[in-house]
């Protein structure tokens, strides 16, 4: 009796989650090949018989090459999809053709669209939960899988568009999403131990609609604020995070930790994110190096 529509790429295998899924509901799933915008078209047209899809693309595809049926066939039209980008960063591992960076620059700008972008695997399924009952078009950003958990314990309230604090501190405020959430609270461990820095560490999970009560009041009580995410440095949450600052007339410490504005060097995702700095010893790096 459940009434969802899962849509997939062709690259999902019988092993997977999804895999298991599609064998129990087999009239509910639509494999697209690879063929995304017509993935996300159709997706739309599903969503306007009453259903709410699922449709899970590999993510850079999902940012650029199904950008005008994002645009224009889901949010134009305000509708019941659940667009789950995978290989978030350069999970991929297939070089900056294959690396998902650009992508929260654009569902920012589009209306209607809410971006949330899970910190673990339990986090996901809380999302995907709760996105069972939202109403309108979400994009739920994803990593490859297997990263590791951030919260030990499930039972932890969660809210779309309310952030988390996980680790306490006054010294300085770390707000991330996604992986890079795990990477912040290494980070702070590190600050600790080898500074004796207090960063708090913030689980921003939902980039649109931010979640601006906490950014203020992590201004406001740190005076030093340092974005991560595992996206291009220009248009992702850093971004948000400066503007509300900006229009707040912030005048304390702030720093980006992001994907810098080029393509990204070749390597595995743990070599590159240490190259640009953004691995745990990279974090607190950063924001010993403001405190100073």
């Amino acid at each position: 009796g459940l009434d969802f529509v899962f849509t997939y790429t062709d690259n999902v295998t019988p092993s997977s989650s999804a895999g298991k899924l599609i064998q129990k509901y087999p009239d509910r799933c639509i494999n697209f090949g690879i063929a995304e915008p017509n993935q996300v078209g159709a997706s739309a047209g599903i969503a306007l018989s009453g259903m709410v899809v699922f449709a899970q693309v590999f993510g850079p595809f999902l940012s650029l090459r199904a950008a005008d049926q994002i645009h224009t066939d889901i949010a134009y039209n305000d509708v019941n999809v659940r667009l789950i980008g995978t290989h978030a960063g350069v999970r991929a591992a297939g070089g900056p053709t294959h690396n998902c960076i650009a992508d929260l620059a654009l569902y920012r700008a589009i209306p209607n669209l809410t971006v949330v972008v899970p910190a673990d695997a339990g986090q996901c399924r809380k999302v995907i939960r709760q996105s069972m009952d939202f109403k309108g078009p979400m994009v739920i950003r994803i990593d490859r899988g297997g990263s590791p958990q951030v919260y030990a314990d499930n039972s932890y309230d969660f809210v779309i568009g309310k952030a988390i604090e996980t680790i306490p501190g006054n010294d300085a405020a770390v707000i991330s999403a996604g992986s890079s959430v795990y990477w912040s609270m290494m980070g702070a461990k590190i600050l600790k131990e080898k500074y004796g820095i207090n960063a708090r560490v913030i689980d921003m999970h939902t980039i649109k609609p931010l979640d601006t009560e906490m950014i203020a009041k992590c201004a406001r009580e740190t005076g030093c604020v340092v974005t991560v995410e595992e996206a291009s440095i220009n248009g992702g949450l850093g971004s948000a995070v400066a503007e509300f600052l900006c229009e707040q007339s912030f005048g304390g410490k702030f720093a980006r930790v992001g994907l810098p504005d080029q393509f990204a060097v070749l390597g595995s995702p743990e070599e590159v994110y240490k190259y640009y700095g953004m691995d745990p010893e990279g974090i607190a790096s950063k924001v010993a190096g403001l405190l100073k």
